[in-house]
């Protein structure tokens, strides 16, 4: 939001952002993966069916229902890492930025040296939480491996029964 303005970033520019616009993509890839920021973004409708991608999706329905508490504490970290990364971009940003700005000796440049320390405090911070994430992310992922049997099975039970209809036309679904 900017000045009662919803924008949206596309590339380096802003521009206005319609909430009844939307936006459709299409692929020939069988189980795409996306960055997970885009994924928690977005509805990610998979037509075609793997195995292992309708075991992955199944996964994520059996954990939400039987440990929503790990699940949505997945959403917010895979949320807290995006922000933390992206936040350290834009501190690369702001400092490369006043070093191209910056004229002559740059160690009399004073908005730029508090920047930078500003940004290296900061930056340790954001590597030290980021690293905790994903050490977090990994316990996380340790404990839905606990429920991938019943993904796996349901995955299998999907596609035997799409096959039935190959013994037998009676089995159309």
């Amino acid at each position: 939001k900017q000045g009662g303005r919803t924008l949206i970033r596309l590339g380096d520019s802003d521009i206005d952002y319609d909430p009844n616009f939307n936006f459709y993509v299409t692929t020939k890839m069988p189980n795409p993966h996306y960055l997970p920021e885009v994924c928690i973004k977005v509805t990610v409708i998979n037509f075609t069916v793997t195995t292992k991608g309708l075991e992955d999706q199944l996964l994520g329905e059996v954990v939400r229902k039987e440990r929503p508490d790990l699940e949505e504490q997945k959403d917010r970290l895979v949320v807290s890492i995006s922000n933390d990364k992206r936040q350290l971009q834009e501190l690369e940003d702001k400092v490369l930025k006043l070093l191209k700005d910056s004229k002559g000796n740059i160690l009399d440049d004073e908005q730029l040296i508090s920047t930078l320390n500003h940004s290296k405090a900061t930056s340790d911070i954001i590597g030290n939480r980021v690293q905790e994430a994903e050490v977090t992310e990994r316990s996380i992922n340790e404990a839905r491996e606990y429920y991938r049997p019943a993904a796996t099975r349901g995955s299998i039970l999907y596609f035997v029964i799409a096959d039935l209809s190959l013994f037998n036309p009676m089995y159309q679904f």
